[in-house]
């Protein structure tokens, strides 16, 4: 069963109804062959089709396809709908909602995805289906002994999900002795900055990295104090955060000890 429908909106015309008024205004007058507020959505049956065919067989929609479609049993004597199609089937999620008007419980919605291949191997697609059925439709239906009719009318709302899943960039782990500087370009974009390991005082003050430094250093009085660091410093690498400790002279065999007590760096302290 397949309808094309002729139709003229007015420029800017929109179709968004809420659940109620799907139900309502469109599945109810189409189950009582009624005229719809606007014949904008066609007859089809769409378990004939699939999912990214659906598109082709309506005149009205961009990112989502309405379609009233007959349901067909699965088995003679059950009430299973069969929802197979041509290379797949689609598949219900999650729990039914009901739909009211007012304190009026008026129909479910039902949402479906749909899966290629079949079960239980089928492979999920981003194809998502929310189908509409009026409460007490089977009713009727059901009357007619042997026929495998479920539903005269459902409503479908059919729509492909967009793909939302983002890159994920790549984090790197670097060791304590390292440091990461980010720098920001006209164009948004980060460069990462890797320091090394080891580096001396004079490498620090290169990278204009140690700026309070220079000016430290620049005042003589701490002149000798660092130049003491230095000189006694094992590997020839100092730490200028670290504060200078107090050492106890051995005076045993030198001749200046008595003189000299405890220093600090080179500058004898009293």
């Amino acid at each position: 069963m397949e309808t094309r429908t002729c139709f003229e909106l007015p420029p800017g015309f929109r179709f968004h109804p809420t659940d109620e008024e799907l139900i309502v205004y469109y599945l109810c007058n189409q189950a009582s062959s009624q005229p719809c507020p606007a014949s904008i959505i066609p007859e089809v049956d769409i378990y004939k089709f699939d999912p990214w065919e659906l598109p082709d067989k309506s005149e009205f929609g961009e990112n989502e396809w309405y379609f009233f479609s007959p349901r067909e049993r699965k088995y003679p004597n059950g009430v299973r709908p069969n929802r197979a199609t041509v290379s797949g089937y689609w598949k219900a999620t999650g729990t039914d909602k009901s739909i009211f008007s007012g304190s009026k419980h008026i129909g479910v919605k039902k949402a479906l995805v749909f899966y290629k291949g079949r079960p239980p191997k089928g492979i999920k697609t981003d194809w998502i289906m929310h189908e509409y059925r009026l409460i007490g439709s089977r009713k009727q239906t059901n009357r007619q002994i042997g026929s495998m009719r479920l539903d005269d009318w459902v409503l479908c709302r059919i729509y492909k999900k967009k793909n939302t899943t983002k890159s994920l960039e790549t984090n790197h782990d670097y060791s304590p002795n390292q440091m990461n500087m980010t720098q920001r370009k006209d164009d948004n974009e980060q460069e990462l900055v890797k320091f090394p390991r080891t580096c001396s005082l004079t490498n620090l003050l290169d990278m204009d990295y140690m700026g309070p430094i220079s000016q430290i250093l620049s005042d003589g009085s701490y002149n000798s104090t660092f130049e003491y660091q230095m000189n006694s410093a094992s590997d020839g690498i100092i730490d200028p955060f670290v504060k200078p400790q107090m050492v106890e002279m051995d005076t045993t065999n030198n001749p200046y000890g008595a003189d000299s007590g405890k220093y600090r760096g080179n500058q004898v302290c009293d």
